[in-house]
């Protein structure tokens, strides 16, 4: 199990980040084909999209996954009421795309948001499948079509962009992509279709009922921010915000995906073992803390150079956004695994009460936050957070037997690395000569950040760095 896990891990991280580097060469220039206010409409569109996914997926591959007992027979059902469930979530997004438009006081969004509910028509289909190959832990298979629906997107969406098509080369890029991949997913792992039988079908849908509502409620106050500074600071404004949103989660996003995509399954097959439960969480979670804390940290104290350098001068406001958004998605990576601990282990339902909790308190914190621009909405993120993330931390370390003092020394590599990171490169701040090339100080300032924080990490927790490396040559061995 340890060394699967680990095997999958490695072929989801390779190709993760071998298309994140086509996607970001994409993005890079197609952020500077576009408009913010192309940028704002796009984020106006997908409002809805992932209500309307989850809606249509009812946590039905998750439930694929957890519920290891299921029947060919309840596996036929529930792919055909994914499939219908898809078809009618389509319908209701074009009857809400009228009202959005008129809500955001934008009459081309309407077109927008019916072709980018399109695409929940394909996803529909490859719920199931997908889950059935989660279940079968075919994690390379799946990251291999991870990685093509990130190339493609990325492709079509430069092309659309560098052929004036604006904000719909953000929209179709994303569609072909998702509908690429839930092709290659239906032909890896046909599944049959039955008439749904609600009775036979109660037990999963009970679980994915509660996952549902979970994600919706996630989702919600994920997107609310933006919806905030769309409806109080306007269009412009909620490009920007948007912007930072997106530059900050990047390397939260990657890292975080990578280790939940693949761990509910070997959740769900350790069940019963609480020390195996324990070992699992520890570990990854320090991994995940090594990883993203210095990306993460990193960004917020280089985004005066990275910004104006990288996208433009024009995107000069969303520097500060971005660097209390960095502060916040550094803990979001850790905080991460918790729900899917608790959900593999069947307690979907305390995580559905506390995503809507919080569903209450972010939103709130969003629109006082507004009233200081998008940095207050930004800040409203970092104050309320904790709310959200302490319930969590109960409930799992009560569930797995685990104590906080032995999570918090897995956290302690990460957290004295980035601590000196942070003093290093504020030394270089202060000590460089502003005259000296904005490209320059970047640079210097990158340079050692990572000098100082390896070192720091080296150094001060070496049994920690070699237990990894010999984890690493481990997996390497037994793969061989």
């Amino acid at each position: 199990m340890d060394r699967s896990l680990a095997q999958s891990l490695a072929w989801r991280a390779v190709s993760n980040w071998g298309s994140q580097i086509v996607s970001w060469a994409s993005f890079l220039l197609v952020v500077r084909l576009l408009s913010p206010s192309d940028f704002g409409i796009a984020a106006m569109a997908v409002i809805l999209w992932p209500y309307l996914r989850y809606l249509g997926e009812l946590g039905i591959g998750q439930a694929v996954v957890t519920l290891r007992d299921l029947t060919q027979n309840q596996l036929a059902q529930l792919n055909s009421l994914a499939v219908m469930l898809g078809l009618g979530c389509f319908g209701l997004g074009a009857l809400l795309a009228k009202p959005l438009a008129l809500f955001f006081r934008t009459p081309a969004l309407a077109a927008v948001v019916i072709v980018t509910c399109t695409g929940l028509i394909p996803l529909s289909f490859r719920a199931v499948p997908e889950g059935l190959l989660a279940k079968d832990m075919r994690f390379r298979l799946l990251a291999s079509f991870e990685a093509t629906l990130s190339i493609i997107s990325a492709i079509v969406t430069l092309f659309l962009a560098y052929s004036g098509m604006g904000y719909w080369a953000l929209v179709l890029g994303n569609l072909a992509g998702y509908t690429v991949r839930s092709i290659l997913i239906l032909f890896s792992r046909p599944c049959a279709f039955a008439v749904p039988d609600l009775t036979e079908l109660r037990r999963p849908l009970l679980f994915g009922w509660h996952v549902l509502v979970s994600v919706i409620a996630w989702s919600a106050y994920e997107r609310l921010d933006n919806l905030t500074a769309g409806r109080v600071l306007g269009q412009a404004a909620l490009g920007f915000y948007g912007m930072a949103w997106n530059l900050a989660n990047v390397p939260l996003e990657k890292l975080t995906s990578l280790v939940t995509t693949v761990l509910p399954t070997y959740l769900a097959a350790a069940q019963k073992e609480p020390a195996a439960l324990r070992r699992y969480l520890r570990t990854l979670t320090e991994a995940l803390a090594l990883a993203t804390f210095p990306a993460t940290i990193g960004l917020a104290l280089v985004a005066n150079e990275v910004v104006p350098l990288v996208l433009g001068r024009k995107w000069q406001p969303a520097v500060l956004p971005l660097q209390v958004l960095a502060v916040y998605t550094t803990f979001r990576s850790i905080v991460a695994l918790l729900p899917k601990v608790l959900t593999a282990l069947g307690n979907p339902r305390f995580v559905m009460w506390n995503d809507l909790r919080a569903l209450i308190i972010l939103p709130t914190a969003f629109y006082i936050g507004s009233r200081w621009g998008i940095a207050g909405i930004a800040w409203g993120w970092v104050a309320a957070y904790p709310l959200v993330a302490l319930p969590l931390y109960w409930k799992t370390f009560r569930t797995i037997e685990m104590k906080p003092g032995e999570y918090i020394r897995g956290l302690r590599p990460a957290l004295d690395g980035v601590l000196m990171m942070a003093l290093g490169v504020g030394a270089v701040k202060w000590s460089i000569s502003p005259r000296l090339p904005m490209v320059a100080r970047l640079i210097l300032e990158i340079v050692t950040g990572l000098i100082v924080y390896a070192s720091t990490v080296f150094v001060m927790h070496r049994s920690r760095v070699l237990t990894f490396v010999r984890q690493i040559r481990n997996v390497r061995r037994a793969k061989a």
